[in-house]
């Protein structure tokens, strides 16, 4: 690969991008609007995994379900009552298809032809032994690579698992006919998301896990969450081990281990959510002098550059911080330096995380373990949503706010929300720790009154004062 400044007319390209869905495309768009000429290579269908199997079919599908629950719990407002079937989860999976094709053609397809610099390929790529970038064995000359090539469902190694006809997330929202029951495998962000849907849907609906429910976020989320869930009829178990897994009349049996004991679950269909792996396999990276991670991801610096000069890679293919809008973030970085010399660094240290369950998961900064590990002396607040007037006037007090900051500065280090609104709060709480802001500038922020939101202000102020002392707006 040449270096920064090495843009020469003999390249072919200046940049080549492996991989057509949200990473892909914020890189190629964001070079060729700096004057790049590119190439962007996609295998499969175009889009990535956001648009066609993640984000918009998954959270489609979990709207669609809150529809039905809700209408069920309209009972706690005095004098209400109501409720909602599904009737035909065909029609209903064909809507969510009908709009990932609309989104699928608007946001990405028709998009090229706007680019008149953006050389679109179809085809495997992958790198030779010295380094130079192929595609079904057809040299690319490019001065600069990033590889945007994505993830997959990670399925763990179970005995007998290769002989069980399973479901990843992928699958799992194609179904066109409710199973009676469904056993889910993994509690973090989509297994969680995933089992709740199906259970809201009517579905008897199994979660077992070896960690609990989303173990990365505080555990004070992890432990409520499970009992609103269970409460809702879905069954947790969390074991220590899974030892096998068969095929049996009618269904699939998963072994497992708890307290050394052996247990046993059935359930029609079975449910993989146990993680996502890059998709590095095809590309030859360690044969061209490209790091790996232990789990297969890129390793990338600060610049979002790999170990061989000239080549980058962002999104979920480095293995962290897989969310759409970091994989777009992180190769747009790319991109820019690529083209200028590797001037920014890559910064997630106000990276909003949600999890769409019903009440939603929201988290941004460092939990009270981290700021520990980090070595922060610390001050926590946590807020129950009984103390915030919008639950209360919604009749809906799910949830809680908790808040970590520096115990010395006072700085705001991390937020945590389950609210049935969080996901649209924790951007202020972002904003905030962008910002270094202290619980107590938070605290005497000007809210907008009955709102989710004003939940943050609540909590920063419960750091020194008892908000049930305070009369409404007051602060």
């Amino acid at each position: 690969m040449s270096d920064c400044h090495d843009l020469s007319e003999n390249n072919t390209f200046d940049l080549a991008v492996i991989g057509a869905g949200s990473a892909g495309f914020s890189a190629a768009i964001t070079a060729a609007e700096a004057g790049a000429r590119v190439a962007l290579i996609g295998d499969g269908t175009i889009g990535g995994t956001c648009v066609n199997v993640g984000c918009v079919p998954s959270k489609t599908l979990i709207r669609t379900a809150e529809s039905l629950h809700h209408a069920a719990a309209a009972k706690r407002f005095d004098g209400i009552e109501t409720s909602a079937r599904v009737t035909d989860w065909q029609a209903v999976v064909r809507q969510k298809q009908a709009l990932v094709d609309e989104l699928r053609q608007a946001r990405y397809t028709d998009l090229l032809p706007r680019y008149d610099s953006v050389t679109y390929m179809e085809g495997k790529a992958s790198f030779t032994d010295t380094g130079l970038l192929e595609v079904d064995g057809e040299i690319i000359n490019a001065a600069k690579v990033i590889i945007a090539t994505g993830s997959q469902p990670d399925v763990p190694a179970i005995t007998g698992m290769e002989q069980v006809p399973y479901l990843t997330s992928t699958t799992a929202l194609e179904l066109e006919h409710l199973p009676a029951s469904l056993l889910v495998i993994g509690a973090g962000y989509i297994g969680v998301e995933i089992a709740q849907m199906f259970s809201r849907a009517g579905v008897e609906v199994k979660l077992v896990s070896r960690r609990g429910l989303l173990p990365k976020m505080e555990p004070e989320i992890g432990k409520t969450l499970t009992r609103y869930l269970r409460e809702e009829g879905v069954h947790i178990v969390t074991v220590d081990a899974y030892t096998g897994m068969d095929v049996i009349d009618g269904g699939v049996r998963l072994q497992a281990q708890l307290n050394q004991k052996e247990l046993i679950l059935i359930a029609e269909k079975v449910l993989v959510a146990t993680g996502r792996k890059p998709n590095t396999d095809s590309l030859n990276l360690s044969a061209a002098g490209i790091e790996m991670l232990i789990d297969n991801g890129v390793k990338v610096d600060d610049h979002m550059q790999t170990s061989r000069p000239g080549v980058y890679a962002a999104g979920d293919v480095t293995g962290a911080d897989q969310f759409v809008y970091m994989a777009a973030y992180g190769a747009k970085l790319a991109a820019r330096n690529a083209m200028n010399c590797n001037s920014l660094s890559y910064d997630n240290a106000a990276m909003p995380a949600v999890v769409f369950t019903d009440p939603q998961v929201a988290s941004v900064g460092l939990t009270e373990a981290g700021a520990k590990a980090a070595g922060y002396e610390i001050r926590t607040s946590t807020l129950t949503l009984s103390n915030v007037p919008r639950a209360l006037a919604a009749r809906d007090t799910r949830g809680l706010i908790k808040l970590v900051a520096d115990r010395e500065s006072g700085r705001l280090l991390g937020a945590h929300i389950l609210a049935p609104e969080g996901a649209d709060s924790i951007q202020t709480a972002a904003v905030a720790i962008k910002m270094g802001m202290t619980y107590q500038q938070l605290s005497e922020m000007i809210f907008p009154y009955l709102t989710t939101v004003e939940g943050l202000k609540l909590a920063a102020q419960t750091f020194d004062r008892d908000v049930k002392n305070l009369s409404c707006c007051a602060g």
